[in-house]
């Protein structure tokens, strides 16, 4: 099985190409431009540079979250894109578990998979590597690093943080969660491989979905729906506006006159 995958959830973008478990070739930048600009060049380049073509590939996978809400669409809207040309499946992964799987070597050790979320708060979810595999211990889920801390406590390994939001989470924690370590700088940032290994794993679980139906998932509002919806509370608790109760006396005394 052929798997093209990307990965646009963050700062970092990158494109895979893997073969029944196999990389063929990997194309990493975090230089900082629009994912917009780069990720479909990118996997162009990478699909010509290693004898592949769109026409090989069975299945396109991408880190559907969560993560940065510009980039998901991005990936996910090249995911699309890609699937509707070549009528192929698409798997859509969690980006929290495509982070964790170039750790599942790390026998026994709890993978903490940490993304900044703002408001001091991480995307994150916990794996334990068990012989190259993951084993699932908590959902994707939008958290407090106070609330994280405390839930790190009642695991006594040593606990491995990964992904964008690891610095983030080990500078905040380090003193109060004992065995709390960085992963290797080469493995901490999340990359298409990771989502590959994910995809591979929902093909076998019966997990792809058609292009029409794919759709990120962001685990948390937008700061613009989170903006709207206080906007909508204040207004029903101010209730009705001055000119709103003189229009409704007015439409009572014309029904009188």
């Amino acid at each position: 099985m052929n798997i093209l995958a990307l990965e646009s959830s963050a700062t970092a973008c990158s494109a895979a190409l893997c073969r029944d478990g196999r990389l063929i070739a990997q194309s990493f930048q975090c230089g900082g431009l629009t994912h917009s600009r780069t990720l479909l060049p990118m996997v162009d380049d990478m699909l010509k540079n290693c004898g592949g073509a769109l026409d090989q590939v069975d299945v396109v996978a991408v880190a559907a979250g969560p993560g940065s809400f510009t980039g998901l669409r991005i990936g996910v809207a090249t995911a699309k894109g890609l699937a509707w040309a070549g009528g192929m499946p698409c798997a859509p992964c969690s980006t929290l578990e495509s982070m964790a799987w170039p750790l599942a070597h790390m026998e026994g050790k709890l993978i903490v998979c940490a993304m900044d979320a703002r408001r001091k708060q991480v995307y994150n979810a916990l794996f334990r590597g068990r012989g190259g595999r993951l084993e699932r211990l908590s959902p994707d889920r939008a958290i407090s690093l106070e609330e994280l801390g405390a839930e790190l406590k009642n695991f006594p390994e040593e606990k491995i943080v990964v992904g964008d939001g690891a610095q983030l989470c080990y500078n905040t924690l380090r003193e109060e969660v004992s065995g709390l370590a960085l992963a290797p700088v080469h493995l901490r940032t999340q990359s298409a491989w990771g989502v590959a290994r994910a995809a591979e794993e929902l093909a076998a679980s019966g997990g792809l979905v058609s292009g029409a139906e794919l759709a990120p998932v962001y685990h948390r509002l937008s700061q613009a729906e989170r903006e709207r919806l206080e906007r909508e509370r204040a207004a029903e608790i101010a209730g009705p506006t001055e000119i709103d109760s003189s229009h409704n006396d007015l439409q009572g005394v014309d029904k009188h006159v």
